[in-house]
């Protein structure tokens, strides 16, 4: 997401499995343009888990419209692709410069055979991808406080930071965890959810902007960037800055361990419009609920024309999806097949804080209300390829 998007701008998913656009959570935990650090040798990756090669690229059928699409946006990855690790073990950054060499010069007419040239395929596990979607949101809201407009939007709390090491154990990932110090000096958790929306940063000056809905900014935060809409017109555009440290919680998977979600009457659906629609019928409740996600999301205002994913390049509708990098190199080319309109080549551009793990994905799928009922309601399982720089697979099995 800078999406969600950033990336998230995009493409934060705390609705968990009853929602589908929350479980896509098209959070960047990584700012835009931030390497991805790579996966400790101990931690599971796309290397140790096991690859196999799949078919030709040639025989996959790219439409020309998705080759073309795929192409341009593979070729804007190429800067990012070529200087940074992979964290998945699967190539170097040197695998990728002939094919990011030839597509700056490639011919749009001939997209399917730039990857038909240069692309060999390969699945990681067994393949079976289940993927959600995510959106640019865009949401009523204003730079200055005025009635009707009363819930802030928080910029990065300097004091937000992470552990110096001896102050607090490493995650698993072994990196040290966020939080801040305290008038003690002794680090401490960051403030969560209920906290700040308590006032925990009221008045430290970090209020970029005011929405008018609360629930809309949570959405938002799942998404992980948008853009505001003030009366008079004026647009504010909203990216990823950071975020307080919590895991988050599937608000909708709460709801349907509460009987909320489902088709019998009285229950709701779960999508991100039923859980909205929820929250709006019950305030007290509603508020409670997503209190319960103790996770909370910072942002920073957007300057530039393009949505910007966590690989720091802007990010495509129907063309960019958000992986688990773990498991994918961010940059490198995706074929899926499968149900809900996923089938095609894609461009693993971004990543999401739920989106953990082999063949899980979030595809993104542009702004407005077209976008976010698509997303809203994503939640596709088929089979994934990925795309690899011709001989990867044969340099692996000498290694």
């Amino acid at each position: 997401m800078g999406a969600r998007l950033a990336g998230r701008a995009g493409k934060l998913a705390w609705l968990a499995i009853v929602a589908p656009a929350f479980l896509s959570g098209c959070i960047p935990l990584i700012p835009p343009g931030a390497p991805v650090p790579p996966v400790p040798p101990t931690a599971p990756n796309a290397a140790l888990i096991g690859t196999h090669a799949g078919p030709q690229p040639a025989g996959l059928g790219f439409s020309d419209s998705n080759a073309r699409a795929a192409l341009a946006a593979f070729a804007t990855s190429c800067p990012r692709l070529t200087r940074r690790t992979d964290a998945s073990g699967l190539t170097r950054p040197e695998d990728w410069a002939p094919a990011c060499a030839a597509a700056a010069g490639w011919p749009p007419e001939d997209a399917r055979g730039f990857f038909a040239r240069y692309f060999e395929t390969a699945t990681v596990a067994r393949g079976d991808a289940l993927v959600t979607g995510y959106y640019e949101p865009e949401i009523a809201g204003v730079r200055l406080h005025q009635p009707g407009f009363d819930v802030p939007v928080y910029a990065l709390p300097p004091d937000l930071v992470r552990a110096r090491p001896g102050d607090a154990p490493p995650q698993s990932d072994g990196s040290q965890p966020l939080g801040r110090y305290d008038e003690t000096g002794r680090f401490a958790p960051y403030f969560d959810r209920t906290a700040i929306e308590n006032g925990a940063l009221a008045g430290k000056g970090l209020e970029i902007a005011w929405v008018a809905d609360r629930a809309e900014l949570f959405f938002l935060q799942v998404q992980g960037s948008g853009r505001l809409r003030a009366p008079d017109g004026t647009v504010i555009r909203l990216g990823f800055a950071g975020q307080n440290g919590y895991s988050y919680t599937g608000i909708g998977s709460v709801m349907r361990a509460e009987g909320l979600i489902g088709s019998e009457p009285g229950q709701y659906p779960g999508s991100m419009q039923g859980i909205l629609r929820y929250i709006h019928e019950h305030p007290a409740e509603g508020s409670a609920l997503m209190q319960q996600n103790q996770s909370y999301v910072f942002f920073r205002e957007r300057t530039g024309p393009d949505t910007v994913g966590a690989l720091g390049v802007p990010i495509a509708p129907r063309t960019t999806l958000a992986a688990d990098p773990a498991f994918v190199p961010l940059g490198a080319p995706v074929w899926l097949q499968g149900d809900g309109g996923i089938s095609g080549l894609w461009v693993a551009q971004d990543t999401g804080g739920a989106i953990k793990g082999p063949n899980r994905f979030d595809s993104f799928w542009g702004v407005g209300a077209e976008a976010r009922t698509i997303a809203g309601g994503m939640r596709a399982q088929g089979q994934a390829l990925i795309l690899l720089p011709k001989g990867t697979l044969a340099r692996r099995q000498t290694q």
